[in-house]
């Protein structure tokens, strides 16, 4: 396996990006993808049947989803998202949060692009694919707090770390209450549904 240079190889990123298929690749990593060019060549690859892989920098799969959209106009955004629900196969977000020991442990975000999350990105519903990963069993969905919750019931961090790297510390806050065999504290709200 050879990696072409840019300067000896290839005259730039660019030309190289556009070139890439003609060296027959099973695999394409683009570094990461910054503008429109490269998620462009990203799809038009995935487009083709070749695992395309990247990085790009976001806060979580939503986030990156948002990104992805900053990068074209409006006006493109329906056939984007077309494009992304038809060949997008996976999004994996990651923080390092300080275990107990000491050492970092990876927190982890995975959408994978089930019925579900193609169905939404289609539709161009961005917005709620983070509630339809809370509220999925669905495997391979697994968002940044569930990730969090399971290192705490692990005992690999703390409650007060895994509520500081939070994206809701509420429904976290919710989740390890019951872990603990708590009860949920409704307000003084009547629970029960009186019969007339």
């Amino acid at each position: 396996m050879t990696w072409p240079w840019v300067g000896t190889d290839t005259v730039s990123y660019e030309d190289a990006l556009k070139n890439a298929m003609r060296e027959a690749p099973d695999v394409i990593l683009i570094g990461e993808i910054r503008d429109r060019t490269n998620m462009q060549h990203a799809i038009a690859y995935a487009e083709t049947g070749h695992l395309c892989l990247s990085t790009l920098h976001g806060s979580n799969a939503a986030h990156v989803m948002e990104r992805i959209l900053t990068f074209f106009p409006r006006d493109m955004h329906p056939q984007l998202f077309m494009d992304l629900a038809h060949n997008l196969v996976a999004i994996i977000s990651q923080r390092l949060v300080r275990g107990e020991d000491g050492r970092r442990l990876p927190a982890v975000e995975v959408m994978l692009i089930t019925p579900l999350i193609r169905d939404l990105i289609s539709k161009g519903r961005i917005d709620e694919i983070r509630e339809a990963m809370d509220r999925s069993s669905e495997p391979g969905l697994q968002t940044f707090d569930q990730s969090l919750f399971e290192l705490y019931k692990s005992g690999r961090i703390s409650e007060e770390l895994a509520m500081q790297n939070a994206e809701s510390q509420s429904d976290l806050g919710v989740k390890i209450r019951l872990d603990k065999g708590g009860e949920l504290d409704t307000g003084g709200m009547e629970t029960e549904e009186r019969l007339p």
